[in-house]
């Protein structure tokens, strides 16, 4: 008689299976795209931010008659000025007073708590 070898069909269905299990408890472990979106999202409300207080600074630089004056004003009311659409919902910025020239803000995530500096420049 010849010998076979091989698995068994059952033997690889429970293989299949205690794989499937494994997979099912370590998968969610190792990925967490919920904070990691959240980072993500912030980082770019902060890149907005910087990148609309440099245009208005280039602005305003170049002409008194465009953009817009942020000198002696609020964080947030500064920044809803220079966003042409505003802050964005579910963000806070600090309140502090903007002087002349560079300043920093804190943005808050208000889902999260999560916060973030950005330079924004007084002029």
């Amino acid at each position: 008689m010849k010998q076979q070898r091989g698995f068994t069909l059952i033997e690889l269905v429970m293989v299949i299976v205690i794989l499937g299990i494994l997979a099912a408890v370590a998968i969610p472990k190792f990925v967490d795209l919920k904070s990691d979106a959240q980072v993500a999202a912030l980082q770019g409300v902060v890149g907005a931010i910087s990148s609309a207080s440099s245009i208005n600074y280039a602005a305003r630089s170049a002409s008194t008659s465009k953009g817009v004056t942020t000198t002696n004003s609020n964080c947030d009311v500064a920044v809803a000025a220079i966003l042409q659409g505003g802050i964005p919902s579910g963000y806070q910025l600090s309140t502090g007073t903007l002087a002349a020239g560079n300043n920093t803000c804190t943005v808050t995530q208000t889902g999260s708590g999560a916060t973030a500096t950005v330079a924004v420049i007084g002029i």
